[in-house]
């Protein structure tokens, strides 16, 4: 087997550089997510519904487009103070303190009692433009055409002008999505045994705690909820009525079954899935007709609850049983028959 000298590697190095450049990884997920990124967002959103209980109304969501509607500009621009809208380059949003950004658009379809209307494409936003992506003008030009334009030739890019100042996407280290970690939190009087997990789909990422406090019971938070909600209750929310079921969902061992007693008591009440579903509700609409409640705790726990299993009411029961496996976790670690999770961690774009 062939072994490489440093004169080797350097060779190496200095013809990948060459090649591949410092930013082409930016650069490539730039593009990645302008050609699917985006448009995957988008199909998972699917449509907008009118918060109004029995609302017949509806937005069907569909292709995204690069382009503004009414001038038909397709990349980087500015409007000015008379409105009109013209296309820029990199050194003039330096210069004028402005945002080098393109105009994105979507077919949008109004649905009404089921029956679809004119699609139509309506303006949504602009969307900053990454430097020598392909969105940018400069990535078309040559050298001579760059000296042009008042630019660097040798700039490889990779970074945005946001209100004229040149900002740069840095890469970071985060906790693993979609795993489950235990842990023990100390920083208070008496630890905290809780487990957490990063629920990551396309376009939404949501944070999951539950915690087994110094009270013996466990509390749930996730977004949308303003308040821990009891561990019980969100059970019985996603579908498991009786206590049998909730209890055998976290384990079958009598040891770690014993230990559900203070949750239960928390749940005392709030005996059916109504109950608990009305229960999430007046927390997270307070003060509102008992419909929109329900309305409101019921998309919580359908959008914002673990979307990585789903984000229908179809998915409840496997939320519920992935939830067991949570608890199950936290009260192994606060028995001592498991360790706590080592934080495997993902290189990710923040």
């Amino acid at each position: 087997m062939a072994e490489f000298s440093k004169e080797d590697t350097h060779f190496l190095l200095k013809a990948f550089f060459k090649e591949k450049g410092l930013v082409r990884q930016h650069l490539d997920s730039y593009n990645e997510f302008i050609d699917h990124g985006l448009q995957e967002v988008i199909d998972e959103v699917g449509e907008i519904s009118i918060e109004v209980p029995e609302s017949p109304y509806k937005v069907r969501l569909g292709q995204v487009w690069m382009i503004d509607p009414q001038t038909r500009i397709t990349g980087p621009y500015v409007t000015e103070v008379d409105g009109t809208k013209h296309e820029i380059y990199p050194a003039e949003a330096r210069l004028r303190s402005l945002t080098y950004a393109a105009p994105i658009a979507l077919e949008m379809t109004p649905v009404i009692d089921g029956r679809e209307q004119d699609t139509e494409l309506v303006y949504i936003g602009n969307i900053p433009v990454m430097l020598k992506s392909k969105l940018c003008f400069l990535s078309q030009l040559s050298r001579e055409e760059l000296i042009t334009c008042a630019e660097d030739a040798d700039d490889s890019g990779g970074y945005f002008i946001v209100n004229g100042s040149e900002r740069v996407i840095v890469a970071l280290e985060d906790l693993a999505p979609n795993r489950i970690i235990v842990d023990i939190d100390e920083k208070g009087t008496r630890p905290v045994h809780q487990a957490k997990i990063f629920s990551t789909t396309v376009g939404f990422r949501a944070r999951i705690e539950l915690k087994l406090k110094s009270d013996g019971a466990i509390y749930v938070s996730m977004p949308g909820v303003p308040t821990e909600i009891p561990f019980v209750v969100l059970m019985r929310a996603l579908g498991l009525e009786s206590d049998r079921e909730i209890a055998e969902a976290v384990s079958l061992e009598e040891e770690l079954q014993r230990q559900l007693e203070p949750s239960f008591e928390k749940a005392l009440g709030v005996d059916m899935v109504s109950d608990a579903v009305l229960f999430i509700g007046n927390r997270v609409a307070h003060g509102q007709v008992e419909e929109y409640r329900i309305q409101k705790a019921e998309t919580a726990i359908d959008k914002n609850f673990l979307p990585h299993i789903g984000r229908t009411s179809e998915s409840r029961r496997d939320k519920a049983l992935f939830l067991g496996e949570m608890a199950c976790r936290v009260i192994e670690l606060k028995l001592g028959k498991r360790e706590r999770t080592t934080r495997i961690t993902s290189k990710t774009n923040g």
